[in-house]
């Protein structure tokens, strides 16, 4: 390994990839302004929000077309209204983009699916490593138990929370319902059902309240005995972090659709 003045100059010479923000005056958008501004590795160039103020000491942008500051890849964590433009943007402009956006609608994730033919769009519903991981163990746990086990998802979140269930929540039924030999049924509310749980569903379950930033419970209940695999974030931090390294791993790679996935494979 290489030491004194020779490493410092290489390390002086790395590139340092440049970010747009979008959505950057948002609580997560300021949360990932702290977390670039404490790294050399990236910057961020531009942000684009309705609120133009320049919060980060960047330029900001009411709208993704007014936006043509030179940048390396896009970081969207805005509002489901807000896609359509910033994807065009992205790819007339051949510019990787990481969406962090959450409550799409199935046409908004066909519209990214598109986009990814033209770009490199890395787009995931939690931008946690440990909630990915979750997801991972949770798929395991359906492979052995689904069939003799009911599923049962609980998520808890702020009271500004608008979208529920949440995209994790949903994420990880997708997941879930991925390895299970029979498609189950997605059911989201039995208080005005007088009836007994059919064996092939999942129940989903949102709780919104004061300032939780996310809490995520899969629970296989079966005869005599509960496994339950949890995650708790405690801060917005995770996800900032989760978003930048995953803008760090796209900005030079192929058009495509990537996730959590690709970026823990490396």
């Amino acid at each position: 390994m290489h030491s004194g003045p020779q490493a410092e100059s290489s390390m002086s010479n790395a590139k340092v990839v440049k970010m747009i923000v979008s959505g950057c005056n948002g609580k997560m958008g300021r949360v990932i302004t702290d977390c670039v501004a404490s790294r050399d590795d990236c910057a961020i160039v531009a942000g684009i929000d309705l609120d133009t103020s320049m919060n980060g000491g960047y330029p900001v942008f009411s709208q993704a077309s007014q936006c043509l500051v030179e940048a390396d890849v896009l970081i969207d964590f805005s509002h489901p209204s807000a896609l359509e433009p910033l994807l065009e943007m992205a790819v007339a402009r051949g510019l990787p983009a990481v969406i962090s956006t959450t409550g799409l609608s199935r046409e908004q994730v066909e519209t990214i699916e598109a986009a990814a033919r033209k770009i490199p769009v890395f787009f995931s519903a939690n931008m946690s490593l440990g909630v990915n991981l979750m997801l991972e163990l949770s798929k395991i746990a359906a492979k052995l138990l689904g069939s003799e086990f009911d599923i049962e998802i609980v998520e808890k979140h702020h009271n500004q929370k608008i979208d529920a269930p949440s995209g994790t929540a949903l994420m990880l039924a997708d997941g879930i319902s991925s390895v299970l030999p029979k498609e189950p049924q997605y059911v989201y509310d039995r208080h005005s059902q007088r009836k007994k749980r059919a064996k092939n569903e999942i129940g989903l379950h949102a709780i919104r309240g004061g300032t939780i930033t996310g809490e995520h419970d899969v629970i296989f209940a079966g005869r005599d005995e509960v496994l339950t695999i949890s995650h708790s974030a405690s801060s917005k931090e995770v996800f900032a972090t989760g978003s930048v390294n995953a803008a760090l791993f796209l900005h030079n790679q192929q058009p495509g659709l990537y996730k959590m996935s690709h970026l823990i494979e490396g």
